[in-house]
């Protein structure tokens, strides 16, 4: 038994622990968090694996974090420094590609190489999904509103919900039934002609899901991208200068600023469970058992209730809706070390480089690599988007060298051969990745000084993301809003009384966002569970 007592124990250290413990202490509460890894931060995460290089290992951009949680954990004061990516580029092995700056009538003649009508068309989209975002953003900065629900309150948040669809112009009705029902390909094919424009959009659609730019609900994904901001500027992306761990450091350095806290190297084994069928803390995997007021886990849904409480202490009901919870992760991670920059077909320099790199050449391309993973493959030519953060930080790389992150889909978890398999596979998987690259960067293989891949099955075993899924749960409709994790639960409390949950498994979903962190924590305190 501890000899001190805690209000709260959060469990798990990612970014959205840390932003529901930041929260709960500046309110107060005596707050302690436990960390399994060594390092903070849960798949937004920063390391040296190499001597001198700074790897976001995990996660590896910022767009999605709430500015007023910024604000209130104050984080610039505690080292947060967001620098804003200038480019998105498709590269081309015939020609120079495409790319679009963060100047607009430059991006403009971009386009216009490939189709004048599409360079027209490019602005009066935008500021159609900015006008969308603009709509769908209060529902991410607040609790999910829940239909089922006869509460006078919550009746009346729902009413509010309706009058401001009803609000709406009827052509952005139109637009919002569009895009809560159709695939981002088919989406984007009523905007636009090109496919060098097209296809690199609508990854935007997939990324999270083991879906395809083809599958239904896959255009509201891409909307749940749009809405990234930073100073107040809609679909702005960047890095976090020092890497993506800095985001997570930062709102630790709140958390303990405001009285919090963080035990790293110190996992959680069980979710202590009364007699009675109430949470009274937590035995840590050292042994140690550590009591509270409330226990809040960070971590996904599945590995929560499966593994930490036990089906034991949960209603059938629940633990089968549990078990139907989509996770499906069909992502992989390849982080290199290079002695230079890599050097694109038709187009030399680096001007384009300073933002993102999709390997995304066509609509078809994508559905092809889709088509692969649905048969328990992973994809021979995948979706890469590639970023080289030491172009605009160079604290992450020694003079001269880089440091290259590729995100890739698809590499199912559930492969074919299981997914204890994939470490026979990994090193193929890698292989896979550079491969494709060398078709538009030749090169870029002699370049390697050091390469980490990681797989769906090492993202599970090493950070805990069940399935490896990056998201907690996919972001497909069934699993959005007040059905995140599931129907009745979805405002952060659980059938365990005195657990609650504020992890990427609840609403409003995944990306470095913090906001289910923070409304978890801001709930607890308006129900004075804590």
């Amino acid at each position: 038994m501890s000899s001190r007592d805690w209000d709260v124990i959060v469990v798990g250290g990612g970014h959205n622990g840390l932003t529901c413990a930041a929260y709960l202490a500046k309110a107060g509460r005596r707050v302690l968090v436990l960390e399994k890894r060594h390092v903070l931060g849960g798949a937004a995460v920063s390391e040296e694996l190499h001597p001198g290089f700074t790897f976001s290992v995990c996660s590896y951009v910022v767009s999605l974090l709430r500015p007023w949680i910024i604000r209130d954990l104050e984080l610039p004061r505690f080292g947060l420094e967001l620098i804003p990516l200038e480019t998105a580029y498709t590269p081309a092995r015939d020609g120079p590609g495409l790319c679009r700056w963060a100047d607009a009538e430059r991006t403009r003649r971009e386009i216009s190489r490939f189709s004048r009508r599409d360079a027209e068309t490019s602005a009066i989209f935008g500021k159609a999904m900015v006008q969308l975002a603009s709509f769908v953003k209060p529902l991410i900065d607040s609790p999910a509103p829940d239909p089922l629900s006869l509460k006078p309150g919550e009746l009346l948040e729902l009413a509010r919900l309706g009058a401001s669809v009803q609000r709406l112009p009827e052509d952005q009705r139109h637009q919002l039934t569009k895009i809560m029902t159709m695939s981002a390909a088919d989406y984007l094919d009523e905007w636009f002609e090109s496919e060098v424009l097209k296809a690199p959009m609508a990854v935007s659609g997939i990324i999270g899901t083991f879906l395809g730019v083809r599958s239904p609900g896959t255009a509201y994904v891409l909307l749940h991208h749009y809405m990234g901001e930073i100073d107040g500027a809609y679909r702005s992306w960047g890095f976090s200068k020092g890497g993506t761990g800095r985001v997570s450091e930062a709102i630790a350095s709140s958390a303990r600023h405001f009285g919090a806290e963080i035990r790293t190297s110190t996992g959680v084994s069980e979710i202590l469970v009364s007699r009675g069928g109430e949470a009274l803390g937590v035995v840590t995997e050292g042994g140690e058992e550590i009591r509270a007021r409330a226990v809040v886990s960070g971590l996904d849904p599945r590995r929560t209730f499966l593994g930490l409480v036990g089906e034991d202490h949960l209603p059938d009901d629940f633990v089968r809706g549990i078990q139907r919870y989509k996770l499906r992760g069909s992502s992989g991670k390849v982080n290199l070390a290079v002695d230079r920059l890599p050097e694109f077909l038709h187009r030399p320099g680096a001007e384009h480089l300073r933002g993102d790199i999709a390997i995304a050449p066509s609509i078809e391309y994508l559905e092809t690599a889709y088509d692969e993973a649905k048969y328990g493959a992973y994809s021979r030519r995948p979706y890469i988007n590639m970023v080289v953060p030491s172009l605009v930080d160079p604290s992450v790389a020694p003079p001269g060298k880089h440091v290259i992150s590729c995100f890739v889909q698809y590499a199912p978890y559930n492969i074919k051969e299981g997914p204890d398999a994939w470490p026979q596979q990994r090193e193929a998987f890698g292989d896979t990745v550079i491969d494709t690259l060398e078709e538009y960067a030749p090169g870029l293989r002699d370049s390697i000084l050091y390469r980490q891949v990681l797989t769906p099955w090492d993202l599970e075993q090493e950070f805990g993301l069940t399935e490896g899924n990056i998201f907690h749960g996919e972001l497909s409709l069934e699993q959005l809003g007040f059905q995140r994790p599931m129907a009745g639960w979805a405002r952060y409390a659980t059938p365990v009384p005195g657990l609650w949950m504020c992890g990427s498994g609840t609403h409003p979903g995944g990306g470095i966002m913090g906001a289910s962190g923070a409304l978890a924590a801001k709930t607890m305190l308006g129900k004075a569970a804590v």
